[in-house]
């Protein structure tokens, strides 16, 4: 058996895991995940490790979130076909890539601070089929209001509260998904505009994620 047939059974076996904990229920999520190889976006001395359900180290103090906590998100983010998403926080672009496969890769817009996994997301992202996406270097935390509206704001750095920007750029009844909270933990919120503007917060699972450094965030 050679290792893509190994990786290839490593991922079933995984979102197997995932649905039966039900972290995934929604099938297009499941597919999602089966479509796209993890280890493609970890670095080689931590492929082994890709199909594991824990975060890996992407270099400059980044990380690659554990693959339940992408699920949740996901699931919380109900994305459809055709959907506009902004994501906040490339990293190596395996989120990008599974959101890609839920609405369309020209829908995705990501942001990334650090351009040198910027460019290394674009050609994961590539090497993938997907390199529709479009990956842009900048802060995240004032969004990316060049293609809004967006229907969806997805964040994968842990942020102190939820900067105006990503609201003003929110179509109506869009929703933002991000974990909110204190460098030490986060709580993953979802919040939905309402119709004069302001948003709805529902606060869902504990987490943990690397800061988000920006003007609107947390300083360096």
């Amino acid at each position: 058996m050679g290792q893509k047939a190994d990786f290839a059974a490593e991922r079933l076996r995984m979102v197997e895991r995932l649905v039966a904990s039900r972290y995934i229920q929604d099938p297009r999520v499941r597919d999602a995940f089966l479509a796209v190889p993890r280890e493609a976006f970890v670095r080689p001395e931590d492929a082994d490790a890709a199909y594991e359900d824990v975060p890996l180290p992407i270099g400059r103090g980044q990380t690659i979130s554990a693959p339940s906590m992408i699920a949740i998100m996901l699931e919380e983010a109900r994305l459809a076909p055709g959907d506009r998403v902004l994501e906040i926080g490339t990293g190596s672009g395996y989120h990008a890539s599974l959101v890609a496969r839920l609405v369309g890769p020209q829908n995705v817009v990501s942001i990334e601070r650090i351009p040198r996994l910027a460019e290394w997301a674009r050609s994961n992202l590539a090497r993938a089929g997907l390199s529709g996406v479009t990956v842009v270097v900048g802060d995240g935390s004032l969004g990316y209001p060049e293609r809004s509206p967006y229907d969806c704001v997805m964040v994968t750095a842990g942020a102190p509260e939820i900067p105006d920007p990503w609201r003003l750029q929110l179509s109506p009844r869009g929703r933002i998904v991000a974990p909110i909270g204190p460098r030490s933990g986060q709580v993953l919120i979802v919040a939905t505009r309402k119709a004069d503007g302001s948003l709805d917060v529902r606060e869902g699972t504990p987490c943990a994620f690397v800061p988000l450094i920006g003007a609107r965030a947390w300083s360096a």
